[in-house]
This record gives structure tokens, sequence and C-alpha cells, in this order.
């Protein structure tokens, strides 16, 4: 392994704004996210209310990625096909 001079970085004033603009704007999406699960939380319908209650939650992540479940028949022709006994 060939060792070499460490690279010398430099910090432009372009990278501090550009870094500032980040900062600033995942702030506010954090505080946009926060007042959004404070308003939910109070209709009952928040973070916390769901994770209480697993068939809804179960039912939120169906809704969210398109799954409709069908009830499964509980007869033996459904088991097993059309197989006589």
């Amino acid at each position: 392994m060939l060792r070499r001079k460490p690279t010398r970085l430099e910090l432009k004033l372009d990278d501090i704004e550009e870094f500032e603009s980040i900062r600033k704007d995942l702030e506010t999406r954090k505080k946009q996210k926060e007042d959004v699960e404070v308003v939910g939380g109070s209709d009952g319908e928040g973070a916390a209310g769901v994770s209480s209650d697993p068939k809804s939650r179960e039912q939120m992540i169906n809704d969210r990625i398109g799954y409709k479940p069908q009830p499964k028949p509980n007869d033996r022709s459904s088991q097993f096909g059309s197989f006589e006994f």
C-alpha cells in the first residue's frame, strides 16, 4: 500500500451557504412533521393511537400499499379442491 500526504480540503463560502440552507430546510420539515403528529394525536388517529391496535395498523399499511385482502372460505372444498370424500 502506498502512503501519500494528506489532501488539503478548503471550506468555501458557497459550501457554508449550501449547508445552512439544507439545515434550515430539514428543520422546517421536522417542525411540520411534529405539528402534524401533534394535531393527529389530539384526534386519536396519530401514531400513538395506531400503534396500540395491531388490526388498525395492519389495515393502515394495507391501505397504503393498495392491498385488499380477500377473506378465505372455511369449507373443505376450498382447502382440498374438488376431491370427493
